[in-house]
């Protein structure tokens, strides 16, 4: 039986309190966690452009209104491609999916979204999707949470590289998806935490 959120939470955070005590043995609190804890996945972090003008611009409404269009576009195609929704921030989503290539299927099929849902828009009413995804050994806290390295690069490359339609990733994501049909990479010339390299996936809209 699986256990709760909270239980999870607890347990995690026990063992990283007896981490903390003089003496611990780092190297055995380290292999319970993973072994409790560890998870392969791929990792996706979206984001709006220029979700922060918008809000100043029209109000609080408008931002409750752009949060909805986003969740009522994206999450069907998420969930259809075997992702799961683990945090709303604001305009930003954390998902975890179990294969890199459902994670890059399905960025691609959100932004085609997005972009036949933008044609005849106001600039303020578009949905301008900024994606990142990573892929490699995770420690996942249930549905409730996740922390890891690609983790980090994902939120970096998802919330503060990549702009409006692209989907940006790690080289974890690259190697563990391979060649796909439809797609390409080309690499960034930037340094991602988290990450040797950094690619942008091309695809066709």
């Amino acid at each position: 039986m699986a256990l709760p959120p909270d239980d999870l939470e607890r347990q995690l955070w026990s063992l990283i309190e007896q981490r903390c005590l003089p003496g611990a043995d780092a190297a055995l609190i380290d292999r319970r966690i993973w072994e409790r804890f560890g998870e392969e996945c791929a990792v996706m972090f979206t984001d709006l452009t220029g979700f922060s003008r918008h809000v100043a611009a029209f109000g609080i409404i408008h931002f409750l209104q752009e949060i909805f269009e986003q969740k009522r576009l994206l999450l069907p195609i998420a969930a259809a491609h075997g992702g799961t929704l683990i945090k709303v921030e604001a305009d930003s989503f954390l998902l975890l999916f179990p294969g890199a290539d459902g994670a890059v299927r399905c960025a691609v099929e959100m932004q085609r979204a997005c972009q036949r849902f933008n044609e005849g828009r106001a600039p303020e009413a578009r949905v301008l999707l900024c994606v990142g995804i990573g892929y490699g050994q995770v420690l996942r806290v249930g549905d409730r949470d996740v922390f890891g390295a690609e983790v980090n690069a994902a939120s970096k490359l998802g919330e503060d590289i990549a702009t409006a339609n692209e989907v940006l990733v790690t080289e974890g994501l690259r190697g563990a998806a391979g060649e796909l049909a439809g797609v390409a990479y080309s690499e960034l010339a930037v340094e991602v935490p988290g990450t040797a390299r950094a690619y942008r996936l091309e695809y066709s809209r």
